[in-house]
C-alpha cells in the first residue's frame, strides 16, 4: 500500500527552492511507493508543467483583504475546512516553504509525522539578531514539527547556537537533490538570444533581489574591470523585484555593453554552456543549488562565502571570496587572466544516492 505524502509550498515560480522541490517530489513519484499531494498558496509558476502528472495539486490561499477583520474571518473558516478534511490524513507532511505560515499550519495539520524544511540562512536574514531569529522560528512553530531538515550544515549549526538543545533529536542536514541527467540534457538546447564569442563570459542565475543576492556587488565589480580596460561580459539570467534597479545601475555606469539581462528562463542550462564561469555574490544562501548545477556542467565558480561554500567549492570547483565588490572584482580579473579548470570530477550520482537514502529514512 502506498504511503501518502503532503508537501506545502508557496508557488512553483522560478527559484532555487522551487527547483529543489520539483526535483524531489518528481523523484519520489517515480518510485511509485508514494501518493503525493502538493499544496500551494498560489497555484502558479513556470514549473507547474514540470510536475509528474501523478502528483495532486491543491490550492490553499489565505485572504489578504484590506479589511483585516474580514480577512481574519475568512482565514479562520479556511483553516477549519482544511482541518475537517485533512487532519492527520497523511503518513508524512512537509512544510517546504520555511517562511510560510500557511505551509507550517498545513503540514502540522496533515500529519503527526510533520517535517519543517529550512532552506535559508535565517540568522543572516534576521541581521544576526538571535532574539529576532528565535521569534521567527516560534512564529512558524518549529518546535511542533517532528523533524527539522536543514539544507546545509551552517544553517543547522546557527540554529543550534541560537535555539539550544531543546530540539536536539529533531535536526538533520540534507542537501538539495538534483536531476543531473535532465540538467545535462537540457544544457544541449540551442539559445537564440545570445551568441558566445572570445570574451570571457561570466554567468549569474537566480532571483534579482538585492537583500539576499546583492547583484550590485557584481555590477560594481564589473565597473572596476571596465576601468582596468579588461574585456568581459556578464550574463544575468533571472528576474525579480530589483530588476529595474539593476538595469538602471548598469545604464548609469555605462556598462550596457558588459551586462546582458536575459530575463527569466525555464531552462537556464544552455547559458551555462555559453559561459566561462559562474558568479554568485549573495549575502546569504541556505544551499545554493546553482553550485551543484555548475559542478555537473563543469563550470568554474566564483562565490562569496555563503552556507557551506568553502566546504563545497574551495580548491575543487572554484574560489570563495569575501562579501565585497573588490574581492569579487579580484577573483573575476584573476579568472580572466589565468582561467582554471576543475581539480576533481563531481560525482552527481553518488551525491543524489546519499541524499535519497536520508530522505527515505526520514519519510519512511
Amino acid at each position: 500500500m502506498k504511503k501518502k505524502l503532503l508537501f506545502a509550498a508557496y508557488s512553483l515560480d522560478i527559484g532555487g527552492i522551487e527547483t529543489a522541490l520539483v526535483t524531489l517530489i518528481n523523484e519520489l513519484a517515480k518510485s511509485e511507493k508514494y501518493d503525493i499531494t502538493l499544496v500551494l498558496e498560489k497555484k502558479q509558476g513556470i514549473f507547474l508543467d514540470e510536475l509528474d502528472k501523478r502528483i495532486e495539486i491543491i490550492e490553499y490561499s489565505p485572504s489578504y483583504n484590506k479589511v483585516k477583520i474580514f480577512a481574519k474571518v475568512l482565514n479562520v473558516i479556511n483553516r477549519i475546512k482544511f482541518i475537517m478534511k485533512y487532519k492527520n490524513k497523511f503518513d508524512c507532511s512537509i512544510s517546504y516553504a520555511t517562511y510560510s505560515l500557511p505551509s507550517s499550519f498545513i503540514a502540522r495539520t496533515a500529519s503527526s509525522n510533520s517535517i519543517l524544511w529550512v532552506h535559508n540562512e535565517y540568522m543572516l536574514v534576521c541581521d544576526n539578531d538571535e532574539e529576532k531569529y528565535e521569534k521567527f522560528f516560534k512564529s512558524i512553530k518549529a518546535d511542533k514539527f517532528k523533524k527539522i531538515v536543514f539544507v546545509s550544515n551552517s544553517t543547522r549549526i546557527n540554529f543550534e547556537r541560537a535555539i539550544g538543545n531543546t530540539m536536539d533529536n529533531k535536526r538533520v542536514t540534507i542537501n538539495n537533490l538534483v536531476d543531473y541527467r535532465q540538467i545535462v540534457e537540457k544544457s544541449k538546447e540551442e539559445v537564440t538570444d545570445f551568441v558566445k564569442d572570445d570574451k570571457t563570459t561570466f554567468l549569474f542565475v537566480g532571483r534579482l533581489t538585492e537583500h539576499d543576492k546583492r547583484i550590485s556587488r557584481l555590477i560594481r565589480a564589473g565597473e572596476l574591470l571596465r576601468d582596468d580596460n579588461v574585456d568581459f561580459r556578464v550574463l544575468i539570467v533571472g528576474d525579480g523585484a530589483d530588476s529595474s534597479k539593476y538595469k538602471d545601475m548598469v545604464k548609469v555606469k555605462n556598462l550596457d555593453d558588459k551586462f546582458v539581462f536575459l530575463g527569466k528562463k525555464k531552462n537556464p542550462y544552455p547559458y551555462f554552456k555559453q559561459s566561462d564561469c559562474l558568479v554568485l555574490t549573495s549575502e546569504h544562501e541556505g544551499f545554493a543549488i546553482v553550485f551543484v548545477e555548475a559542478m555537473i556542467l563543469r563550470l568554474p565558480i566564483i562565490t562569496t562565502h555563503v552556507a557551506d561554500s568553502k566546504e563545497m567549492i574551495s580548491n575543487k570547483y572554484g574560489v570563495v571570496v569575501d562579501k565585497d565588490e573588490y574581492a569579487v572584482y579580484k577573483a573575476m580579473k584573476e579568472f580572466i587572466t589565468n582561467k582554471y579548470e576543475y581539480k576533481q570530477i563531481f560525482n552527481a550520482e553518488g551525491y543524489n544516492e546519499n541524499i535519497l537514502k536520508k530522505i527515505y529514512e526520514l519519510i519512511g
